[in-house]
């Protein structure tokens, strides 16, 4: 009997994350290069999200419905990146790096942006640029609360 697969809300962050990074594998295979750009954001999104939980775990006891409210508010990775995640980490030792990560993040929001917001299409190289610089943020960002974290590729 094949084992049935956990639906996607009742996953982990980290569960969810590996799972939007396995998605844009078969667009990848696909040339479906704007497509995968759009899921490495989200990934990235996720990814963000795993930051900001943890840091307002470190900080307190706060429900999880306002933490997840604070996530719906800031409005994306460029909201969550400047509304959250470097305010809460400022003036701590991961200030340092997650601003030099923070960049990457943008450039990545910006071109999925340019999908989402204004049609636009990838070509190969640029898409598998923004996969890249996802990929980059992604790890950087999630080591810093989970050490052994690295993403898994399909096998293509």
């Amino acid at each position: 009997m094949k084992k049935s697969r956990k639906p996607y809300n009742d996953r982990t962050d980290l569960e969810k994350l590996q799972s939007q990074w396995w998605k844009l594998s078969g667009l990848n295979s696909r040339e479906e290069w704007s497509a995968a750009v759009v899921r490495a954001a989200t990934a990235a999104e996720i990814a963000a999200n795993i930051a900001i939980r943890s840091e307002f775990q470190s900080i307190g006891s706060f429900p999880s419905g306002f933490v997840d409210s604070l996530l719906i508010w800031a409005n994306g990775l460029k909201g969550k990146l400047e509304r959250l995640l470097v305010p809460i980490t400022k003036d701590t030792e991961r200030a340092a790096a997650i601003s030099g990560l923070n960049s990457l993040g943008l450039q990545v929001n910006n071109i999925r942006n340019g999908i989402a917001h204004r049609g636009e299409f990838c070509s190969r190289a640029k898409a598998q640029d923004a996969i890249a610089k996802a990929k980059e943020f992604i790890e950087g960002i999630v080591r810093l609360y989970e050490p052994g974290f690295q993403l898994k590729e399909r096998e293509p």
